[in-house]
């Protein structure tokens, strides 16, 4: 009779036990599905932010954190990701500002350098959401070597997005009523090679290109330089 007793206390505790741990697991299992809400944005890692499922607007400290990732990480695949997510932020009006307050814009600026062509296409677009903002269309300083990805031999997806880039800043420029009059700008400035002869010739070029995407932005431009 003892043993069967001693037994019987024995599988109560395991029921018991067994009962608290499912307790404590759909606990722990609720406050992950319930307390998203309840997340600190600031606990994401740098690396957290550049996944593709992270879909909230970043703050500030985020963006700090993913700037100095992009400017440290010598990871090709993490700084493609790192590209992506400042060209998305940067389609916000106050990550533009926050961006360029950051220092961010030479940052993303110095990507456009890189020989790995997808890491440029990524930089040259985070570039053109930035440069909707007038403001950061001054921080944009990119060498006289900038024009070469005017020429017709580049690849099709970054010819698209230097064509937008100087789209974009001749839109601004035209609200401004810069346009009007023919404009002085800073040597060695953005806007003093889009808008030089070098420039120019290059995009007429483009008129005759293979390609029909690149060929119809190249058209459009055509008129403004």
């Amino acid at each position: 009779m003892g043993g069967a007793r001693d037994v019987g206390w024995v599988a109560a505790g395991l029921i018991l036990g067994a009962g608290a741990c499912y307790c404590i697991y759909r606990l722990t299992r609720g406050r992950r599905r319930g307390g998203r809400g309840l997340r600190l944005r600031s606990s994401r890692s740098a690396e957290d932010l550049t996944n593709g499922s992270y879909d909230e607007v970043l703050n500030a400290e985020q963006l700090e954190k993913l700037l100095y990732l992009l400017e440290t990480t010598e990871d090709p695949v993490i700084i493609e990701r790192a590209l992506v997510t400042v060209g998305n932020s940067a389609a916000f009006s106050v990550n533009q500002a926050i961006i360029r307050e950051l220092g961010g814009i030479p940052i993303v600026g110095n990507k456009i350098n890189s020989p790995n062509p997808s890491i440029k296409e990524k930089a040259l677009n985070a570039l053109n959401n930035l440069s909707v903002n007038v403001e950061n269309q001054i921080k944009i300083k990119v060498d006289s070597s900038f024009l070469s990805l005017y020429d017709g031999h580049v690849a099709k997806e970054i010819l698209l997005r230097v064509l937008t880039l100087f789209q974009n800043i001749n839109n601004c420029l035209k609200m401004e009523g810069r346009l009007a009059v023919q404009p002085t700008f800073t040597n060695g400035s953005l806007f003093f090679l889009l808008y030089g002869e070098e420039c120019a010739q290059k995009i007429r070029a483009l008129v005759d290109h293979h390609d029909a995407e690149v060929k119809e932005k190249a058209v459009t431009i055509i008129p403004t330089i």
